[in-house]
C-alpha cells in the first residue's frame, strides 16, 4: 500500500494534490482504550493512518474513479473517533467508535449517513439515511472489517438520472447491516452535491484518528444486458411438467415493463410466460440464474434452452457465451407451493459485470423465513453449535453440548459443557434456530451478531509436565466431570465441574455498557501445579501488566484484580498461548471486544 493511490480532497486532477500531512503509511498501529482520539504508530508499511490536528485535517480521494464497485477493507477506530468512506465521494458509510451501543442510529458505525438540506424546517434538515440493522462494532483499537457492494446511479443519453444509486449489501465484521438500500442523493458533506456515473472514493480525515489496511476493490465497468420488448401471458392451472406449445388460451396477457409475478391474478397454481429480447451490448461470458419461488422455471435464449425446466431452489447457475446484439428470449415460471410468496427474478453476472437482478427481489427459495430467537432477558438455549477448526479450513467442528446464553445488553456467549470452555462471544442479535427447528432440523443453532470465537474449545485448567508441554485438546487424564449449572436471581448460569481433583465454578457475566464479558473461575482447594490457559491465538501482545491484545488485535483480555498473577506468553507451534499458574481461590478476567 502506498499514497500514490490517493490524492488530497480538493485537488483538481488525480495527480494535482498530494495527500495531506495527516495521512501516512506505517507498519502497525495501536489505539488506547482509555485515551480519546489517540493512535500510536510503528514504522513500516501496510497500514494507512490518519492522525489529524487543527492544521492538518484533509480528507483523501482515490485516483480510482468508480461506478459499480465491491469494496472491502479493515479499519481501526481510536476511542471516540469519527470518520467515513464516501462512495463516489457522495454517499457516506459512517465509521465511528460505537462500542457498547445496544442499537445503531444513522450516525453510528456502519450506518448510511443522512442527507441534509438547510432549507428544511429546523430539526428536519437531516433526512433519509439508514441505520445499521444492528450494532456489530468492535472496541476501539481492534481491527474491524467492512464489505460493501455498491450500485452506481444510471443516466440516460441526455444525462437524466433513470436509476438511483444503491447499497446492494454491506457487512460489518461478518454481519449483514444493509441490503438493497436506495440512495436518492448525496449524503451530508459530499465531495460535490451532484450525482455522476463515476466518482472517486473519499476517506474522511477531519474528524478523528483512523487506520486502514487490506483495502481491496473490484470495479464493474461492463455494460449490462437488458430485457426489452417484453410481453407476458398468464395461464391458470397446476403446471408440474413443462408445458407444450398448445397450452390453453391465457387468462391475461399484454406488454410488460419488467419481470414480475405480480401479473398473475392468483397467488398459486399459475404459469406465466414472458417473451421478448435480450440486448447484449458487449459480447462475453455471462452467468444466469433464474429463480421462481415455490415452483419451476425455464429460460430459453434464441433456439437454446439455457436453463431447463426444473425446481428453481435446487439448481446451480449456468454460464453462456453471448455475442453482442439482440436475441429472442422466453421465460417460464410455474407457481405451485401455496406457502411461498410469488416471485420471479433473473440474475446475471460476468467478468466486469457484478451480479444484478431483473424482476422481483423477494425470492426466498421455499417461502420460509429464518427462526430467530431474541434475548429480551437472560435467555438460555441448549443446542449443537458448529464452529471453525483452528486454521479455519476443512469441516467445521461440532460442539454437541453447547449452552448459549443471551442477554438484554445484546452481548451473548456459548459455553461447552463437555470442556468447561467459552466457545465464542458475540454482540448484536442472539440466535438463528432455523437449522435446529426447521423441518426435521439438525439440532444446531448459530449466532446472528458479530462473533468473536475463542479458538478450539479446551478445558481452561490443566497440569503441565513442563513449561513447553502442549495443552491438552481434550479432557483425557483430567478426571473431568461436568456438574451442570446453577441459576442466580437473574437467571444467569454459573457452570460447575470437577477436574484435576479441584471443584470449579465458572461464572460469566456481561460487563457494564455491553463492552464484553467477565469470567470468574472459583476453585475449591486448588492443587499444586494447576495452570489456567487464558487465551490462544496467532499473536498475543502485552499492553500492560493486566491487558493483552489477542489474535492480531481481535479482542482484549484484561485481568481483574490479578493479585500478583504473572501470566506467560508462550509460543506453541505457529500460535501463542497466555497461561498463568493458579495460586488463589479465584481467577478473574474480562474479554473486551
Amino acid at each position: 500500500m502506498d499514497l500514490q493511490a490517493f490524492r488530497q480532497a480538493g485537488g483538481s486532477t488525480p495527480g494535482g494534490s498530494t495527500p495531506g500531512k495527516n495521512w501516512r503509511i506505517v507498519g502497525d498501529v495501536n489505539a488506547d482504550l482509555s485515551r480519546e482520539n489517540t493512535i500510536t504508530t510503528k514504522a513500516g508499511t501496510g497500514v494507512l493512518v490518519n492522525q489529524n490536528d487543527s492544521k492538518n485535517n484533509s480528507s483523501l480521494l482515490t485516483t480510482l474513479e468508480h461506478g459499480d464497485l465491491d469494496l472491502e477493507f479493515d479499519y481501526m477506530m481510536a476511542k471516540g473517533s469519527n470518520s467515513g468512506v464516501y462512495l463516489q465521494g457522495r454517499y457516506e458509510i459512517q465509521l465511528i467508535d460505537s462500542w457498547g451501543l445496544k442499537t445503531a442510529k444513522v450516525g453510528d458505525n456502519g450506518s448510511i449517513y443522512q442527507r441534509w438540506d438547510d432549507n428544511r424546517p429546523a430539526g428536519q434538515q437531516g433526512y433519509e439515511g439508514q441505520a445499521a440493522r444492528q450494532n456489530a462494532s468492535r472496541a476501539p483499537g481492534l481491527w474491524q472489517h467492512m464489505r460493501i457492494s455498491f450500485l452506481a446511479p444510471r443516466f440516460d443519453a441526455s444525462g437524466r438520472k433513470i436509476e438511483n444509486a444503491k447499497i446492494i449489501r454491506a457487512e460489518l465484521n461478518g454481519v449483514t447491516i444493509h441490503e438493497n438500500v436506495t440512495l436518492t442523493g448525496p449524503t451530508r458533506g459530499p465531495l460535490k452535491n451532484n450525482e455522476t456515473a463515476r466518482g472517486p472514493l473519499l476517506i474522511q480525515g477531519d474528524h478523528g484518528p483512523v487506520a486502514f489496511r487490506n483495502i481491496r476493490y473490484v470495479a464493474f465497468d461492463k455494460p449490462r444486458p437488458e430485457l426489452v420488448d417484453l410481453t407476458y401471458a398468464v395461464y391458470g392451472g397446476q403446471f408440474e411438467k413443462e408445458p407444450g406449445t398448445d397450452s390453453n388460451p391465457p387468462e391475461a396477457k399484454g406488454p410488460a415493463n419488467g419481470l414480475t409475478a405480480g401479473v398473475a391474478r392468483n397467488s398459486n397454481n399459475f404459469l406465466v410466460r414472458y417473451d421478448g429480447t435480450i440486448r447484449v451490448k458487449e459480447a462475453g461470458s455471462y452467468t444466469f440464474n433464474l429463480n421462481g419461488s415455490g415452483g419451476f422455471t425455464r429460460l430459453k435464449i434464441g433456439d437454446k434452452i439455457v436453463i431447463p425446466w426444473s425446481n428453481a431452489g435446487r439448481r446451480p447457475a449456468v454460464q453462456l457465451n453471448l455475442p453482442a446484439g439482440d436475441q429472442p428470449v422466453e421465460i417460464l415460471y410455474s407457481k405451485l407451493s401455496a406457502r411461498a410468496t410469488p416471485s420471479i427474478s433473473l440474475s446475471l453476472q460476468g467478468e466486469g459485470l457484478r451480479e444484478f437482478i431483473l424482476g422481483d427481489n423477494s425470492f426466498d427459495g421455499n417461502g420460509e423465513g429464518p427462526i430467530l430467537i431474541d434475548a429480551p432477558k437472560t435467555t438460555i438455549l441448549r443446542s449443537f453449535m458448529d464452529v471453525p477448526n483452528e486454521n479455519g479450513q476443512g469441516r467445521r467442528m461440532r460442539v454437541t453440548h453447547a449452552v448459549s446464553v443471551g442477554s438484554p445488553e445484546q452481548v451473548h456467549y456459548t459455553y461447552d459443557l463437555d470442556k468447561g470452555a467459552i466457545v465464542q462471544v458475540w454482540r448484536g442479535q442472539f440466535l438463528d434456530a432455523t437449522p435446529m427447528w426447521n423441518n426435521r432440523g439438525d439440532g444446531s443453532s448459530r449466532p446472528t451478531g458479530m462473533v468473536q470465537r475463542l479458538g478450539v474449545p479446551t478445558l481452561a485448567i490443566g497440569k503441565l509436565a513442563s513449561a513447553q508441554a502442549p495443552w491438552s485438546t481434550d479432557t483425557t487424564g483430567s478426571a473431568f466431570r461436568p456438574l451442570g449449572y446453577a441459576l442466580d436471581d437473574n437467571d444467569q448460569p454459573t457452570f460447575m465441574y470437577t477436574a484435576h481433583g479441584v471443584s470449579v465454578e465458572d461464572a460469566i457475566r456481561v460487563l457494564p455498557n455491553g463492552e464484553g464479558v467477565r469470567r470468574e473461575l472459583t476453585f475449591k482447594s486448588p492443587v499444586d501445579g494447576l495452570t489456567a490457559r487464558l487465551a490462544e491465538g496467532n499473536t498475543i501482545e502485552s499492553l500492560s501488566d493486566d491487558t493483552y491484545l489477542i489474535d492480531g488485535k481481535a479482542y482484549y483480555l484484561r485481568l481483574n484484580d490479578g493479585k500478583g498473577l504473572k501470566p506467560t506468553i508462550r509460543q506453541m507451534g505457529n500460535r501463542q498461548e497466555l497461561i498463568a499458574p493458579v495460586k488463589n481461590n479465584t481467577l478473574s478476567y474480562s474479554i473486551l471486544f
